[in-house]
């Protein structure tokens, strides 16, 4: 029967791996995230009402860029005014 010991440093290094490996996933996570969204797909990210995004424009708490007829709304602003809420 064969025995293997874990060592203190063992932990350690596995420790450090799997840490790298949880920050790769969230760098790959970021960067496939869009920058800018529509408003459909802000009201589906937040679960919210077209009347609820107006309310959140109209009072200031997002902010948005209209191009053309459309309005688009960055992924950053979103998370600081989720931030901010919380």
């Amino acid at each position: 029967m064969e025995v293997n010991l874990i060592t203190k440093e063992d932990l350690q290094e596995f420790k450090a791996e799997l840490l790298a490996d949880i920050k790769n996933l969230f760098n790959i996570k970021i960067s496939e995230q869009k920058l800018w969204l529509r408003s459909s797909e802000v009201k589906e990210l937040l679960k919210i009402s077209t009347g609820t995004l107006q309310n959140l424009r109209v009072s200031g708490s997002l902010s948005y860029t209209r191009v053309g007829g459309t309005l688009y709304y960055s992924y950053k602003d979103i998370e600081k005014m989720l931030n901010s809420k919380g």
